[in-house]
């Protein structure tokens, strides 16, 4: 993957700022996606990465958790899928149908779907995967947590393209 600093500086001022949806489809079909504004683009182990995090209560982990081997991150520009973001952000895709929400379309190479009409999509294989150690947290990161520290999802980019 060659490409994968494509568009970086628009994608994550607008991931960190509006959000972005995180997707993942499991073996049993299950697809859900949710709302991040969290994420990192960069090198690790040779190969290019998308590193998203998950708290453990969040229905996507456990779509993750169940025999996903991939993820994709769609993220929409200038305030695009404003409400849908917001949707995605709060109600769990126990409780609502997200394909109700966003529309969602096969990705390039990997199983997980993007969410269609959005500007930047990361398409992720996923390699490792390990949850944050709260012990090991300096004070100044220990406030945005309640003991529901983050699994980290390491995924290779395989994929990164525009919608333009």
């Amino acid at each position: 993957m060659e490409n994968f600093t494509f568009m970086l500086d628009k994608g994550m001022e607008n991931l960190s700022s509006k959000g972005a949806f995180l997707t993942v489809k499991n073996k049993a079909d299950i697809v859900n996606t949710m709302t991040i504004s969290w994420g990192f683009v960069g090198f690790m182990w040779t190969k290019p990465h998308f590193i998203t995090v998950v708290r453990p209560q969040r229905y996507t982990k456990e779509v993750l958790d169940n025999s996903a081997d991939s993820f994709t991150i769609s993220i929409p520009f200038d305030g695009k899928f404003k409400e849908e973001l917001a949707i995605c952000g709060t109600k769990s895709g126990k409780d609502i149908n997200k394909a109700e929400i966003v529309t969602f379309s096969a990705a390039r190479t990997v199983e997980s779907p993007i969410v269609k009409d959005c500007d930047l999509y990361y398409e992720c294989k996923i390699n490792f995967t390990q949850q944050l150690e709260g012990s090991l947290m300096p004070p100044f990161v220990q406030q945005f947590y309640e003991k529901d520290y983050h699994h980290v999802y390491f995924g290779e980019i395989l994929e990164c393209y525009g919608n333009h």
